[in-house]
């Protein structure tokens, strides 16, 4: 559903009960979603702030649709920058006590909030297709994607060691303590509603700061069932809060760039909106992490293995129906295999299902959450430019205006509007090449720089791509590139700091020396 059509409404006063008192639950209690819920009671329609649920002092709400079907699944407050402040101020009172809280008691904190997204994972897993339209598997794929970070974060809390450095004067001692940055605005995508908040946010807590969550729009009920997991696990007031927003998207991004108590920004999401958001906090020199858009080259090379090659980029085109930022956007064949590759995907994408996953569990790949205009485009412009229908090609009307057929493009030249941008959706698009030298100049040809994947049987080659790709990340032998234990970012136009891993941290942290005199006794 197109932002512009989702519409914005009055609401009842303002409501600061807890969570836990079902009456501020009355809007969407009704609904079908909450009554599929095991515990209805993860399905909030407010805002949280400073450990309330309350709704926005402008009174007004948006509605929150079912990409599939287009019914409406509930309403979320339209935060105002009042809301945001009151958020800020809520996060920065909070920030005084728990930065002093050790790393143990942080990680202790955050295992519950991971043993309770397990046990919780069912509900949390319909609340994401329902709201995002991702098939089960690609849901419950995400939880558990999710929890994962959970789990290794509240590893890592304790483990945030300094440094003692050796001063050349024997009269000095230096050493280097990590501390939290401190307030952090975490603006997340709806593509991976839960665990894009959670790989944030599990990397804040533990570095000791508190958040303010900017959720998506379409995808509000991800982030609102999370903050309901953490008041459970223990997590204090106000160290979490969640903004939600729709048309006043920009207004609070200004705020949380303009905001003197806001020290840090994660942002997930458009190049375009990184820039704008880099250039919006210059004012207040806030520590920035970036991870925005991506093209991703895919290489298959005469030597790679087909079975495992056409696994592959079936995870990295079509997960989430290509609705993600690593998704393989360009798929490099080298000539000497290129039918025997394009036959085999195209069998394999032929067994695809494509329908409303909440509905039918044998769907394999949903809708696509902003429409099907740019898919259709691109595959127009390539059609024009006399790029070969190999399968699917077609709009899918009949099942719902979001709805595109798996799609696969031969004969694709780099001319072509698929080349250049980013789909973000179910189209494949296959490129052949001749020479290592040739498709390493052309992958690289390109501002962005998020991930890449490469298809070789030949360990040198793939020491010898993997160094010349000009990618935070690259693949090779398999199509997923993502873990909680490995870091997560791009170069180039796709920003800059890591999420996840031993270095997920580090964005969320200061260094602070100290240097201490001794006087000798000797």
């Amino acid at each position: 559903m197109p932002l512009q059509t989702r519409q914005v409404i009055p609401t009842s006063s303002r409501n600061t009960k807890k969570a836990g008192d079902s009456s501020i639950l009355t809007t969407v209690m009704s609904s079908q979603l909450a009554s599929s819920l095991e515990n209805s009671r993860l399905l909030v329609d407010k805002l949280y702030i400073d450990g309330q649920w309350v709704s926005s002092l402008s009174g007004a709400t948006f509605d929150v649709r079912n990409p599939a079907t287009d019914e409406v699944l509930g309403s979320c407050p339209e935060s105002t920058t009042d809301d945001a402040e009151l958020a800020f101020q809520a996060a920065n009172r909070a920030f005084g006590t728990w930065q002093h809280w050790t790393g143990r008691q942080r990680g202790r904190i955050l295992r519950r909030l991971f043993d309770l997204v397990v046990a919780n994972a069912g509900d949390l897993s319909r609340i994401i297709t329902a709201e995002n339209g991702k098939p089960k598997a690609d849901a419950d794929g995400e939880v558990a994607f999710a929890a994962g970070f959970l789990e290794w974060f509240a590893e890592e809390a304790p483990r945030l060691y300094g440094d003692v450095i050796p001063h050349p004067s024997p009269d000095l001692r230096c050493h280097v303590v990590k501390r939290p940055i401190g307030v952090c605005g975490l603006i997340t995508p709806w593509n991976f509603p839960l665990a894009m908040a959670v790989r944030k946010v599990g990397a804040a807590l533990a570095a000791g700061c508190t958040v303010v969550i900017k959720s998506d729009g379409l995808t509000p009920f991800a982030s609102n069932a999370l903050a309901v997991l953490a008041d459970r696990a223990g997590v204090p007031p106000g160290v979490i809060n969640v903004l939600s927003s729709l048309a006043n998207t920009p207004q609070i991004g200004l705020a949380l760039c303009e905001s003197p108590v806001v020290k840090k920004i994660s942002f997930t999401g458009s190049t375009r909106v990184g820039k704008t958001l880099m250039q919006q906090s210059s004012a207040t020199l806030k520590k920035l992490s970036l991870e925005l858009g991506g093209n991703a080259p895919f290489i298959v090379f005469d030597d790679a293995d087909l079975e495992v090659a056409i696994r592959s980029v079936l995870v990295a085109k079509f997960k989430n129906t290509g609705q993600t930022c690593v998704c393989a956007n360009r798929i490099y064949v080298q000539e000497g295999i290129y039918d025997r590759f394009s036959e085999g995907l195209v069998r394999e994408v032929r067994k695809f299902r494509v329908g409303n996953a909440g509905a039918d569990s044998n769907v394999t790949h949903g809708p696509l959450t902003n429409g099907t205009t740019k898919v259709e485009e691109q595959i127009r412009d390539a059609v024009e430019k006399k790029a070969k229908v190999l399968l699917g090609g077609s709009a899918l009307p009949a099942l719902g205006a979001n709805f595109h057929e798996p799609t696969v493009l031969g004969d694709v030249i780099d001319s072509m509007l698929v080349v250049n941008e980013e789909t973000f959706g179910p189209l494949a698009a296959l490129l052949k090449f001749k020479t290592e030298e040739e498709v390493i100049q052309r992958a690289n040809d390109c501002e962005v720089g998020l991930a890449s994947y490469v298809m070789t049987q030949d360990l040198s080659r793939s020491c010898r791509i993997s160094e010349s790709l000009d990618y935070g990340m690259v693949a090779i032998n398999t199509g997923a590139i993502s873990d909680a234990a490995t870091p997560f970012g791009g170069v180039k136009h796709s920003g800059f700091g890591r999420e996840g891993s031993k270095y997920g941290c580090d964005d969320y942290i200061t260094y602070k020396t100290v240097m201490t005199g001794v006087t000798s006794r000797l």
